[in-house]
């Protein structure tokens, strides 16, 4: 193609991709799209137009001992890769890459290695863990995995609410109503329970006034007050951790709005400093964000009464803008992710504009990946109050579902199990379409084993798995191409081409979907492989030949199974 177009051989990797698998079978392996090579398409290069330069170049172009068929479609060039060729390359390249296959394709030859920093999850102390904090952690914790997979440096940084009015109540309400025991063995739901009852009396001028005063006490760094603090978000921290390695997921840095209560303050100054903030009549410190300067666009970042505390993450960004200064000093990073649900998408642009206006050019490299709202995720003990509770109810589920099946009787660890693959189940059905959209979520939907869902792929995972086991490991020294020649094979090997670009494509715009769809499309051809290709009573050299291909395409699907942050099952 370089020497037919007269182009180097690097500008055309983007424009040529493998063709995807299709039902009615035949298709070509890769194809060029003739719009990408060609200098100046504009809108009106018709359809016929592209369709005859791509029989032109078609025709210019001669097959050989690689490529054995070359055909024009409309736009297109489409090559047929010599079948035995292409067997032998594709599972030569999936045994050698192993983890990395698909991460050590062209395709990401020109992307620089950078440091991203991710804000992920960030629950409130002593407030319910919602299911929005649990699509912020999942889907971080994927983005994270994505990046550190394609060799970037990752500081996964959890931002929690420990601060605030808040804190004044819980701590008067841990005098009257708290139990010390109680809170060293279940930190989260103790402190929960104290700020349920406490907020009963919250309206009472004597209660309001103790939680003033213990917030007071607070800001001014008490130490009685403050080693109280400190024992609620510390034991609510252990207890993260704990319920956070069930799920798979780590921090390297626990932060939170009580670090950047000092921070905010020189912030605010700054802002003074630099003519940008204002005051209103009721003495509302606001940042003008509008075009033409006619306060059209507003930030506010000092309430009325001069605190710049915020009881949500909309009243105030003090607190946020102090935190991102931090970090850049901190970590002098190339990227920064929120990871929040859209409600906030407001709130971020805002931030980002504020902090651009302070001179800080960084500030084009922040992102806000906003996520949609759950519907209708519920336990049997009612609505969800704490992560663990869904955890819970999604391993006691599955169980029941695994007991009523045979082979459950001779699993190693069948609650262990249970909990990875209803974990699978969760993280599909969530990632499944676009993160931006709302879904309504559904147990027995999400748990079915059939069908486009967690429970289907760790179900393959462990088929393809036990046939290795049953049959030994494969070797790929020994493998004879010419025995994969089956179009159920070939679809596969096509398939396995496809990998590369569609982790490009997630790398892109840090959706999982693609991947997610790949990997369902992998594992229904290998299923419908698993039965017309059977390695039992197959010649040896068959056999072989078709573990390999079963090895390869188990090899693939675990690697994408962990970036999404689902650990594959071996027994199910």
């Amino acid at each position: 193609l370089s020497k037919a177009l007269d182009l180097p051989p690097e500008n055309l990797i983007k424009s040529i991709s493998a063709v995807p698998v299709s039902k009615n079978r035949h298709v070509a392996d890769f194809q060029l799209s003739i719009a990408s090579v060609i200098e100046n398409t504009s809108s009106d290069c018709l359809a016929q137009d592209l369709h005859l330069q791509a029989q032109q170049l078609a025709e210019r172009l001669k097959c050989d001992s690689v490529v054995s068929e070359i055909s024009a479609g409309p736009g297109t060039v489409n090559f047929t890769i010599n079948r035995e060729l292409l067997a032998k390359t594709v599972l030569q390249q999936v045994w050698k890459d192993g983890s990395e296959y698909g991460v050590k394709s062209e395709l990401f030859s020109t992307v620089p290695r950078q440091k991203a920093v991710i804000e992920f999850s960030s629950p409130n102390i002593a407030k319910k863990f919602h299911i929005g904090h649990l699509r912020s952690t999942i889907v971080g914790n994927f983005i994270a995995n994505l990046k550190v997979a394609l060799g970037h440096e990752v500081v996964r940084i959890n931002y929690l609410g420990d601060w605030g009015m808040q804190f004044g109540l819980l701590g008067v309400g841990f005098q009257s109503f708290g139990n010390k025991e109680k809170l060293k063995s279940s930190p989260l739901q103790h402190l929960f329970e104290v700020y349920v009852q406490i907020n009963k009396a919250a309206e009472d001028e004597n209660t309001k006034r103790l939680a003033k005063d213990f917030f007071r006490k607070l800001e001014e760094r008490d130490e009685q007050t403050l080693s109280i603090w400190k024992q609620f978000r510390d034991l609510s921290i252990e207890e993260y951790i704990r319920i956070y390695k069930r799920l798979g997921v780590h921090f390297d840095e626990y932060s939170g709005e009580s670090f950047y209560q000092e921070k905010a303050q020189e912030v605010l100054k700054m802002l003074e400093d630099k003519g940008l903030l204002q005051k209103t009549v009721k003495g509302t410190g606001i940042v003008d964000l509008s075009e033409k300067k006619d306060l059209s666009t507003v930030s506010t970042v000092v309430r009325s009464d001069g605190t710049s505390l915020y009881i949500t993450r909309q009243v105030s960004p003090s607190v946020d803008l102090a935190a991102a200064i931090d970090r850049m000093n901190k970590h002098s990073w190339d990227t920064m992710i929120y990871v929040t649900d859209k409600s906030q998408s407001n709130h971020f642009q805002h931030l980002f504009q504020i902090l651009k206006l302070m001179g800080y050019d960084w500030a084009e490299r922040c992102q806000h990946v906003p996520f949609g709202l759950v519907q209708g995720m519920k336990t049997r003990r009612g609505e969800v109050v704490f992560l663990e509770d869904v955890l819970n109810e999604v391993r006691s589920r599955m169980l029941q579902n695994m007991t009523s099946t045979k082979t459950t009787k001779e699993m190693q660890d069948p609650v262990e199990t249970a909990e990875k693959v209803g974990l699978a189940a969760l993280i599909i059905q969530d990632f499944r379409g676009l993160l931006s959209s709302d879904y309504q979520f559904s147990w027995d939907r999400a748990l079915q084993s059939r069908g486009d869902t967690g429970v289907f792929l760790q179900y393959t995972h462990a088929r393809l798995h036990s046939l290795e086991q049953m049959h030994g490991n494969a070797e790929l020294t020994d493998v004879n191409a010419a025995c994969l020649q089956e179009p159920d094979a070939i679809s596969i090997l096509q398939h396995l081409l496809r990998y590369d670009e569609v982790l490009y494509r997630s790398s892109q715009d840090l959706q999982p979907k693609h991947i997610v769809s790949y990997l369902l499309t992998l594992s229904h051809l290998a299923a419908v492989a698993h039965k017309t290709l059977p390695v039992k009573g197959s010649a040896p050299e068959v056999a072989q030949a078709r573990l390999c291909l079963f090895h390869a395409a188990r090899s693939v699907l675990a690697n994408g199974m962990k970036l999404l942050g689902i650990t594959p099952v071996t027994q199910m």
